[in-house]
């Protein structure tokens, strides 16, 4: 082997050390939350350094329908690497809590041929049991009850729009992905900040969902923000999660 080969091949394996290192989501403990006669698996990422006496937002993320199951592992497939960063947890100290939808359940109900978001007052099962769950983390941990958001892709970006619709109270901010909500809903969430984002290109869930969504929250009178990827498909969750500019954002939303 050349000298010029070996060391390309010792700056490959650096490289490939290096990635792999970079994958965090062990940070996040395997839980369980039992209530209502429903056990609920989900991940938690609690903060460096974690001291009780201060007070620490709370990130609920909801994963995509691809990842439903109870392994309680691929729910961190997409978007949570990012979260569990050296880098996201120094700058933002928080705990993140990602819990995992049943094999063939939703996050919200919506209409599969027109993929637009049912309305009504009562949350699917699933995003009801996640809505249960909050309030025991906040007493088994020192968690800011002005300070708790919630984001998901896809599906849970339909069930993020869901949760703040049906508890607009709890919410200090949200940030959808690709997903739809029901614009009838527009005025009990106007005061919640949001910021949406989409691939215009979305071939899976058309961006039609959010934009109507934005659209129906200006009309009543918020002031909502909206990213939309030009030439983007459906994974438009990749560059929302990478984007500093989200974190900045979001940890920055405080309830009144």
């Amino acid at each position: 082997m050349s000298r010029c080969a070996f060391l390309t091949l010792i700056v490959g394996l650096c490289m490939s050390s290096s990635l792999a290192a970079a994958d965090h989501r062990d940070r996040f403990e395997r839980r369980i939350f039992t209530g209502g006669g429903t056990q609920l698996p989900y991940r938690l990422l609690k903060p460096k350094n974690y001291d009780p006496s201060q007070k620490y937002p709370l990130v609920v993320f909801l994963h995509g329908a691809g990842e439903r199951g109870n392994d309680n592992h691929k729910q961190l497939v997409h978007g949570m690497n990012d979260f569990a960063s050296d880098e996201i947890m120094d700058k933002y100290p928080a705990f993140v809590m990602a819990p995992q939808c049943p094999e063939g359940q939703w996050w919200a109900p919506f209409n599969q041929a027109t993929k637009s978001a049912a309305g009504g007052d009562q949350p699917a099962p699933a995003l009801a049991a996640v809505l249960e769950a909050i309030p025991a983390l906040q007493k088994e941990f020192s968690i800011d009850a002005q300070r708790i958001y919630i984001t998901g892709l896809s599906m849970g970006g339909y069930g993020t729009w869901a949760a703040i619709s049906r508890r607009p109270e709890l919410f200090a901010a949200a940030a959808p992905i690709c997903g739809g909500g029901d614009p009838a809903s527009a005025a009990t969430i106007k005061h919640i900040p949001i910021w949406a984002f989409h691939g215009a290109d979305d071939n899976v869930v058309p961006a039609a969902q959010s934009r109507q969504m934005i659209e129906a929250l200006k009309a009543a009178g918020a002031q909502p923000k909206y990213t939309e990827y030009s030439g983007v498909g459906h994974d438009s969750w990749t560059e929302t999660y990478r984007n500093p500019e989200l974190y900045a954002w979001l940890f920055a939303q405080r309830r009144p």
